[in-house]
């Protein structure tokens, strides 16, 4: 049985949100620091590519609303397969300048099939 496309959408949209309540009131310095903060986050974007990889294939055309898409799906390989290469300043970056308009757009996309 095939799983609603909306469940991907909704899966990815938690995982910004839980990336944003990691780091709330975290500073970039604080991230760096904290093994437990980074591996968190990183699990969070894991599976926010993870998920949206997987809305690309069951519904090509909601996926091509979301214009991060690929840079979120690209992030979770390299964080599953380049793990040696992370720099946890740009995935500070990413987490803390890109996923709160991710999360907006899921939020409106939700929203949009909802209503």
């Amino acid at each position: 049985m095939r799983r609603d496309p909306r469940a991907y959408l909704w899966d990815a949209r938690e995982a910004t949100q839980r990336v944003a309540e990691f780091l709330k009131d975290a500073s970039e310095e604080d991230y760096v620091a904290s093994d437990l903060m980074r591996s968190a986050v990183e699990r969070q974007l894991e599976i926010l590519g993870e998920a949206l990889g997987q809305l690309e294939k069951a519904d090509p055309d909601l996926a091509r609303q979301i214009p991060q898409l690929r840079a979120a799906v690209d992030l979770r390989n390299l964080l599953i397969h380049g793990y040696a290469k992370i720099d946890s300043r740009i995935v500070w970056n990413t987490a803390t300048t890109d996923i709160p308009v991710m999360a907006q757009e899921l939020d409106g996309l939700l929203r949009q099939l909802d209503g």
